[in-house]
């Protein structure tokens, strides 16, 4: 009787078990079709690749692929400027969406809070097609709307399209303009979720507004600020493709400051032809990508041992 007694639960939870098996299976499946089975596509980056042979069929090249972007000038340049723009991003990005969302949380009415959180969401929303008219808009030399305020003022007119240092600041604009909404989003649900007990504690203590905030709030956003720089730094090795090639385009004359390892498998696979060189840049992107994953997970790991694990 013991050893039935002690079947059941087993019985119980495979049982249980199955059916979170069956509702993953969905998830699993496109995982599997879309991000695994293509994966079969790197052999390429060490083949000299023709579409008469095919995948399969084309002359292996070894590392020729790789020698050519590793020996040309363009490998400091891209790498450089995908790491600069992601770092500025990314920092920028994270205080702007704390900040915002700490503030939307202090106003007391629900209506303007609504009201606020809905123009600060709705330009994540608009495509970066979109975002590139308006810019270019207000970037235009002779009929600019920046210019014709410069010269309004008294100021000379910036040539904004042929100047490339001023760029990685105009392009940190756009993204917080358009990004921060969705940031904003996700903190404040974690605001949202942090036990009002602490606040009520922290006030019978004595303590401010500003005190609860840095005191309980922002500890409280720590784990999940991690979370999120993780996610972040992940793809500090990806452009974000669509962002800069729609504000930028084929301005050859910025590309010392925007053009990205994105931006530059594209441009190449587009004049080149070349699969197996351009597969060989994305295998490194990739490979510097999950590096770099690792790192900030065992950073975070050291940072904050309740947090240990947390993509494991």
């Amino acid at each position: 009787m013991q050893q039935v007694a002690a079947r059941r639960p087993r019985r119980r939870l495979r049982s249980g078990q199955s059916v979170l098996y069956w509702m993953a299976l969905p998830g699993m499946l496109f995982f599997l079709i879309f991000n695994y089975l293509p994966m079969l596509g790197v052999i390429i980056a060490f083949k000299n690749y023709n579409f008469r042979d095919g995948i399969f069929g084309s002359p292996w090249s070894g590392f020729a692929n790789f020698e050519f972007f590793f020996t040309s000038p363009d490998l400091f340049r891209v790498t450089y400027n995908t790491l600069f723009l992601n770092v500025l991003f990314i920092g920028s990005g994270t205080i702007a969406s704390v900040g915002t969302a700490i503030l939307l949380n202090e106003i007391r009415s629900k209506v303007s809070g609504r009201i606020f959180q809905t123009f600060i969401f709705f330009p994540y929303f608009i495509s970066w097609i979109v975002v590139s008219l308006f810019l270019g808009t207000f970037l235009a030399t002779d009929r600019g709307i920046i210019d014709n305020l410069l010269v309004h003022f008294g100021f000379d007119r910036v040539d904004f399209m042929n100047s490339p240092g001023l760029w990685p600041a105009i392009l940190v604009l756009v993204y917080l303009w358009k990004s921060t909404g969705y940031g904003v989003v996700v903190y404040l649900a974690a605001i949202t979720g942090i036990n009002p007990e602490y606040y009520e504690a922290a006030r019978i203590d004595g303590a401010n507004r500003f005190q609860q905030i840095t005191r309980i709030l922002l500890p409280q956003l720590r784990p999940t600020i991690l979370v999120m720089l993780i996610l972040a730094v992940g793809r500090i090795f990806y452009g974000d493709f669509g962002m800069i090639y729609a504000l930028v385009g084929d301005n050859g004359q910025l590309y010392s400051t925007t053009d990205v390892i994105d931006t530059y498998v594209f441009r190449s696979m587009r004049t080149l032809g070349d699969m197996g060189m351009t597969s060989a840049v994305g295998l490194y992107q990739s490979l510097m990508g999950l590096i770099m994953i690792v790192a900030a997970n065992w950073v975070s790991r050291k940072m904050n041992d309740e947090n240990k694990g947390v993509l494991y």
